[in-house]
């Protein structure tokens, strides 16, 4: 069972896949603080300061007016910390998509760069077949 273990975590699509969520999860703080700190106080400017902080009560129990003691009086709908979370997926979805677009443009002049295989060379039987066909197309002297 071991060994099957060490077979299985020895395999690059398994090391590549555990460098992806360990990048993936560094970067995805580095987009956090990209909304967070420089984009949402931005937005925020029309109100308050801090955009996480819009919500909308469900109940008349609510009068707190920061998410975290609204959602200790009741039930709320936060929906500026939804945009939040939307507007961070979709500022890492379109570097995702970016850099994959960039993967592909090198990918593409790489394989223009390459030489055409050669191609194949024939099977003898083909190659004998070939030289009986030339010989019968050509008219015998012998006459």
């Amino acid at each position: 069972m071991l060994k099957e273990f060490q077979e299985f975590i020895s395999r690059g699509n398994v090391m590549d896949l555990a460098v992806g969520v360990i990048i993936g999860a560094a970067f995805s703080k580095i987009v956090d603080s990209v909304v967070n700190d420089l984009i949402m106080p931005i937005v925020g400017l029309a109100g308050q300061r801090d955009f996480s902080n819009y919500f909308l009560p469900l109940s008349s129990n609510v009068t707190a007016t920061s998410l975290a003691a609204a959602r200790d009086q009741g039930p709320v709908i936060a929906y500026g910390n939804f945009a939040t979370v939307l507007l961070n997926f979709l500022i890492l979805a379109w570097i995702v998509f970016m850099m994959v677009k960039g993967v592909n443009n090198v990918r593409r002049r790489l394989e223009k760069q390459k030489p055409a295989p050669a191609p194949a060379e024939a099977p003898e039987d083909v190659k004998l077949l070939t030289e009986i066909r030339d010989l019968l197309s050509t008219p015998s002297r012998a006459k």
